[in-house]
């Protein structure tokens, strides 16, 4: 028998904890002056070089020193600390056909000279224009707008709407919260921040939709219970679940992030935020958004039968079927068997019931109130003897 917890009890509290991190988020994006955005997003030149002068180590802070008075700067260590690989990135100020000639010469000069010229080897070198990155930022947008839609309609073809708007609530509420890290701790916004958005997302969906696929299955086995209770119980029956694969996809994204550098670092670090945020708003958020979307529609459907019928629906013939034929709800008239509508009306009882077994019993109430009533009595039965031969 599994334990049930009831989670249920702190969705405002956890509400709460999530508005205040999305609005952190947002305040964090205007103090610290917007996003980082990478290269692809914005445009420029992108090196990979690799630094080894004879007599001593070279750190990242030494480059950075090297190249000190290039405007839009950033250097990231590639691989190991021994290769010595640097990646350079110089941001592009605007439409300058020579701009890339002239940065990586700049680059190649102030690096041969502060560590000798045949210290320092060009492995790669590329750049983004303006008009690409301009594309990529808008072909971003509508991936991840179609991504929403689609998943909207997989759900609600799936579930139910309200399940399908809380799932794709739940996912809105997850990547507000991963940017809005990304934001406050400035982390670079390149094509792999993208894809792990794009991953938490589907991530974040499996898990959601696991529980509620559980909440179907226990509304028809606890019919009578509230919704709370059922969702509750599917959440708790999920945890385990839950905080394995959780804890699970963990392990291998730290080793990544621990093992990895440059790009990869980064794509882990925002798959772990991602991974977080979606196992607690999975608990916290999408059933509650559901529980509370579900009531608030009863509430509503209440509300509307008794402004149209006078009383809510569920008594003889329905708010919907009353509705439908454009009749009022009629109330109900339990029906007697064997007597037609006309004989209830005059007072004939039915067959088989106690008024018909026992007619004498109801002659002297009948002419107490001045009526006259016919009584027939009842012959018992001759059972035919079998003759003996």
């Amino acid at each position: 028998m599994t334990r049930v917890y009831d989670f249920l009890r702190l969705r405002w509290v956890m509400m709460a904890v999530s508005l205040v991190l999305i609005v952190g988020g947002v305040a964090g994006y205007f103090v610290r002056g917007g996003m980082n955005l990478g290269i692809d997003f914005t445009s420029g030149l992108v090196q990979q070089v690799q630094v080894q002068p004879a007599d001593r180590e070279v750190s990242i802070g030494d480059v950075r020193a090297a190249l000190e008075g290039i405007e839009g700067l950033s250097i990231q260590s590639v691989g190991p600390a021994e290769s010595r690989q640097f990646m350079i990135k110089v941001l592009a100020p605007g439409e300058d056909p020579s701009f890339q000639e002239r940065v990586e010469a700049r680059i190649l000069n102030q690096l041969s000279g502060a560590f000798g010229p045949d210290s320092v080897t060009v492995l790669q070198s590329d750049f983004v224009g303006p008009r690409y990155a301009g594309e990529l930022a808008t072909q971003t947008l509508s991936i991840l707008a179609v991504a929403l839609l689609l998943i909207l309609i997989y759900t609600a073809f799936r579930f139910r709407i309200i399940y399908a708007g809380a799932a794709v609530l739940c996912l809105v509420h997850d990547t507000l919260i991963m940017l809005g890290v990304i934001a406050v701790f400035r982390l670079e916004v390149t094509t792999t921040t993208v894809a792990a958005i794009l991953t938490i997302i589907g991530y974040s969906l499996n898990d959601t939709i696991i529980i509620f696929d559980r909440v179907r299955e226990n509304r028809s086995l606890m019919r009578d219970s509230d919704l709370g209770k059922i969702i509750n119980t599917s959440i708790s029956q999920s945890l385990t679940r839950t905080i394995l694969t959780s804890m699970t996809t963990l392990l291998a994204i730290v080793t990544v992030y621990v093992l990895g550098s440059g790009d990869i670092k980064n794509f882990a670090l925002n798959l772990m935020i991602g991974i977080l945020v979606g196992t607690y708003s999975t608990v916290f958020i999408a059933s509650p958004i559901a529980l509370e979307w579900t009531r608030y529609g009863e509430r509503r459907r209440k509300r509307r039968d008794v402004e149209r019928y006078g009383k809510p629906a569920g008594a003889g013939v329905g708010a919907r079927e009353a509705e439908r034929v454009g009749a009022p709800a009629a109330s109900p008239r339990r029906s007697e068997p064997g007597v037609p509508a006309a004989g209830r009306d005059a007072g004939i009882p039915a067959a088989g019931s106690r008024d018909a077994e026992l007619p004498e019993e109801r002659a002297p109430a009948a002419a107490h109130q001045g009526g006259t009533v016919p009584v027939t009595r009842v012959q018992p039965s001759r059972k035919k003897k079998k003759k003996k031969h």
